[in-house]
């Protein structure tokens, strides 16, 4: 093989396991839709980027605050108010070097929520020292017992308003956290 074959060769791999990347993200787009169980549609999630905390509100009250990790300065989480397009227990992770299957070394731990900003979604992780920090490629990570509880309370279609800004809402929803 020649000097130039080796370089297109080197060249494609990286391209593929760039797709590759990208791709397992959307892996479970077509995950079929669950309908939401008596209350669940009155329910919002808000994330405080700055804060590294999530509030889980039902009609405006706060039901459930979690600690949680954001994107990193080279990898930011998106900002604005998007959905739950997916729920995937016990999901298959695939990136560059292949699929991880579910299980200890998974890094979307043991649920993923697919959120309608493209390639970002709220999933467990194999790393839980990471949780408060600035650590993902984007997504909001949790703790595992946080992960499975939340996910029980919301289904496709819960709002999810990612807010990198400190606003009258995060002011309300944070500060009662700190009250308690």
């Amino acid at each position: 093989m020649t000097h130039g074959h080796r370089h297109i060769t080197k060249l494609a791999a990286v391209l593929v396991a760039a797709a590759l990347d990208c791709f397992a993200l959307d892996r479970y787009a077509d995950v079929q839709p669950q309908p939401a169980k008596p209350g669940q549609e009155r329910r919002r999630i808000v994330v405080s980027i700055p804060d590294r905390k999530l509030a889980l509100l039902e009609d405006g009250r706060v039901l459930k605050l979690y600690d949680v990790a954001v994107g990193k300065p080279s990898t930011p989480t998106p900002r604005g108010t998007f959905a739950v397009i997916n729920r995937v227990p016990h999901p298959t992770w695939f990136g560059p070097n292949g699929a991880v299957p579910p299980g200890k070394d998974n890094p979307l731990g043991t649920r993923w929520m697919g959120l309608s900003a493209p390639h970002y979604g709220i999933h467990g992780t194999n790393a839980p020292a990471s949780i408060g920090h600035a650590a993902s490629h984007g997504c909001i990570r949790m703790r595992q017992q946080d992960l499975e509880e939340l996910f029980d309370l919301v289904t496709v279609g819960t709002v999810v308003e990612l807010q990198g800004e400190p606003t009258e809402l995060l002011a309300k929803v944070f500060s009662v956290s700190d009250s308690k």
